[in-house]
């Protein structure tokens, strides 16, 4: 258990340290990600921005993810629950479309004016507070791999086994704390865990620290 995200950022650093004058670029997934890719960030002397991703519902369970799209329009299908779900003609393409549009707003909410960071050549580490179906994960994974980064790590404080195994094999390093057996909500391993809002997340990327 996590006292909240600061305190998970702050043990997920621990793990991170090696990074340190790498010049590593983080990137958090909003919102609450942002939350915990801010401490690992100060920790490791690194720029902070972030990669928004929209998960991609159901028909009728807005909850339940079949994908996932960035705001720059890479998407991931999750295709068990493709196979799994009936879907109506034209309802994946439509809601592609909605989630992208939404990204792509969110994301000019937080970055504001800021271009995005250059990551050709540097290390980038993805953050979240953790990793459940792993859709939005995935999505941001294919989003940064192809800005060039030298190196990509995903790092998330909790995740379920199954996604994890996912990721491992898409990321080139991953970075977890706790897998825990019978994982059912990222929720349920935080005592505090909030809904973390926009202006919390333009504050903490507006947080004074290295910006190259």
């Amino acid at each position: 258990m996590f006292a909240d995200r600061q305190e998970a950022g702050r043990m997920l650093a621990t793990r991170l340290r090696a990074y340190r004058g790498a010049r590593p670029i983080v990137l958090g997934l909003p919102r609450g990600g942002v939350v915990v890719a801010r401490e690992v960030a100060d920790a490791l002397d690194a720029p902070l921005d972030v990669v928004v991703a929209r998960k991609i519902g159901a028909p009728g369970y807005a909850e339940l993810a079949i994908g996932a799209v960035t705001a720059s329009g890479t998407r991931v299908l999750h295709d068990e629950a493709l196979r799994r779900l009936f879907i109506p003609p034209g309802y994946l393409e439509d809601a592609t479309e909605h989630a992208r549009k939404e990204a792509q707003r969110r994301e000019r909410v937080l970055r504001g004016d800021r271009p995005p960071p250059a990551l050709a050549g540097r290390t980038a580490i993805l953050v979240d507070d953790g990793i459940a179906t792993g859709m939005t994960m995935l999505a941001a994974i294919q989003d940064v791999r192809a800005a060039g980064p030298a190196r990509l790590v995903v790092a998330a404080p909790v995740g379920a086994p199954d996604t994890l195994e996912l990721i491992e094999r898409e990321a080139d390093e991953l970075v977890v704390l706790a897998a825990p057996p019978g994982f059912r909500a990222v929720g349920e391993y935080y005592y505090a865990f909030d809904q973390t809002e926009d202006a919390e997340v333009q504050a903490l990327l507006a947080t004074p620290g290295r910006r190259s």
